[in-house]
């Protein structure tokens, strides 16, 4: 049995980037999270299909993306917790599995009500899914390959989210939208038994090897990198979030419809998320501590966030049926058409990273919000009969490198802002706040801009509620570029730096694993407090 090095500065042993074991823990953490990431991009252009397919209306069509959104973004960080508690190789399994039962009922749905139960059902697993793939990562690799195996989990992931929207086309205009759905399946039958024939186990203060995995953990096991036995386990606090979060979103949804339930749902979705701020506040080892607020800094860089990502959600949302329902676009030409976006971000954020590592964040966090701005006000120019080469190209063009200017140093700013055993965390939040911000707006929307139930099945009533949102999300965006020109600062010298550095997500800023104090530095040695890994 090969025993891996250990560690000097925490006597840890860790499983090698270029051992057998560790190249099967990259490909199933990697397949893994790829199944929920492409889930929450490629279903936008499967929608006009699913409409016809269903006779649904746009509120179902809404519901299709928020179901899966409302319990990702609720349950996301009860899912690192569930980790850290009962097994992180547990809990992802758990979640493969659970996403690829939920993905073939989404598959089979006779109606569109089964296909929203479905889809919330999707994003439950996704919860347990997606933080337990970097977990896993951060519990099982050697301190010295932990940085190269997360960027490679980063870089594929993002090849994933390219390849989504043009694979979603592609199977929507072949064998039908159906498979959007059903392609999970086989990856799954992929992904759990490599994770539980190869993947060490791990927990929040223990690494125990798998069967075959030929690594042998260190006196102290890999631990959660956090400097903490165990992270809270606060169900309380999760049901309350995402029970604000869902009833919210019913009153959005729903509001045209004119139901008396409406402003009941607004009322208790208020109701809640009061509730959950007080909770929060008392528990002693909450979901979501309220203390971190503290930091101006990183509650500043978190309103940006719900601006931005805000914007995002409704424009992804809305440009895929604008380019098949005005444009006369089929899902292949759509989905292939929004790739620009995807590209620039997986060839330029690491460079971009680095420059506001030098500059600052303040210039990127401002001039990447207006960027984007200016290129959903491009999109007014795709109408019926559009040219890709003149118009739809240009604005997606914009409005990538707008994603590519700011996306990363909101990452680097969020890590920067806390202390660094709670990067973790501190990641966590953000992304549930961008994942929260997205579904909002593909609620709020079409209420903003006079949708009716049918317009999507309209071309020129889809077009002029388009005409009228892509100014609102520009707006939004704009906002958000005065507060970050107005709030955020340049971190300290030596602070935490970010080890996703390419990014292809388009509904959330990447996770970050949580670290502790005397992480590896830049060469693999003990560096300071505040000093991460590259």
């Amino acid at each position: 049995m090969a025993v891996p090095a250990r560690d000097a500065s925490d006597g840890r042993a860790g499983v090698r980037i270029a051992s057998p074991t560790g190249k099967w823990i990259l490909l199933t953490t990697v397949l893994g999270s790829s199944m929920a990431l492409l889930d929450s991009t490629v279903v936008n252009v499967a929608l006009p299909a699913i409409g016809r397919d269903l006779d649904a209306s746009l509120a179902a069509l809404q519901w299709t993306v928020n179901g899966y959104m409302l319990s990702l973004a609720g349950l996301i960080l009860l899912g690192g917790s569930l980790g850290d508690r009962f097994g992180r190789r547990r809990i992802f399994v758990l979640g493969v599995v659970w996403f690829a039962a939920a993905s073939l009922l989404c598959g089979l749905a006779p109606d569109v009500g089964v296909l929203v139960a479905a889809r919330v059902l999707q994003g439950v697993g996704g919860a347990l899914l997606t933080p337990g793939s970097l977990a896993i990562i951060q519990a099982s690799f050697h301190p010295d390959d932990r940085s190269r195996a997360i960027g490679l989990w980063s870089g594929f992931g993002g090849v994933g989210a390219a390849v989504g929207p043009f694979l979603g086309g592609w199977l929507v205009d072949g064998p039908g939208w159906r498979w959007v759905f059903l392609l999970n399946i086989p990856v799954a039958l992929v992904c759990a038994p490599v994770a539980l024939r190869h993947v060490p186990e791990s927990t929040g203060d223990t690494v125990r090897p798998a069967e075959s995995a030929g690594e042998a953990p260190g006196p102290g096991g890999a631990g959660n990198g956090t400097g903490r036995s165990r992270r809270g386990f606060d169900v309380l606090g999760a049901v309350l979030g995402a029970l604000s979060l869902a009833l919210v979103t019913y009153a959005l949804i729903e509001a045209p419809s004119g139901s008396p339930l409406v402003p009941v749902a607004a009322v208790a979705g208020v109701a809640a998320g009061v509730a959950f701020v007080y909770v929060e506040r008392r528990r002693p080892d909450p979901m979501m501590p309220p203390d971190i607020f503290a930091s101006r800094q990183f509650t500043a860089v978190n309103l940006v966030t719900l601006c931005v990502y805000a914007a995002f959600g409704g424009f992804f949302f809305l440009a895929a049926l604008q380019l098949q329902v005005v444009a006369g676009y089929s899902a292949l030409q759509a989905g292939t058409a929004l790739l620009p976006t995807t590209a620039l971000m997986l060839l330029f954020s690491a460079r971009s990273g680095e420059l506001s590592r030098r500059i600052g964040p303040r210039i990127p966090l401002t001039a990447g919000p207006l960027l984007c701005a200016a290129g959903m006000l491009l999109m007014l120019r795709v109408g019926e009969d559009a040219s890709y080469a003149a118009d739809v190209l240009p604005a997606l063009l914009v409005m990538g490198l707008g994603m590519v200017t700011l996306v990363a140093p909101l990452t680097a700013t969020v890590l920067a802002s806390v202390d660094v055993g709670r990067a973790g965390l501190a990641s966590g939040i953000n992304n549930a706040a961008a994942r929260a911000a997205g579904l909002l707006a593909v609620a709020a929307l079409p209420l903003l801009t006079g949708m009716g139930p049918e317009a999507y099945r309209s071309a020129d009533a889809f077009d002029a509620a388009f005409r009228r949102a892509m100014p609102l999300c520009a707006g939004v965006l704009v906002a958000g570029a005065v507060l970050a020109f107005a709030t955020v600062r340049r971190p300290p010298p030596g602070c935490l730096r970010p080890e996703c550095r390419r990014h292809g997500s388009l509904t959330a800023p990447p996770l970050e694993p949580e670290r502790s104090r005397g992480v590896l530095g830049d060469r693999g040695s003990p560096g300071p407090p505040g000093a991460g890994s590259v």
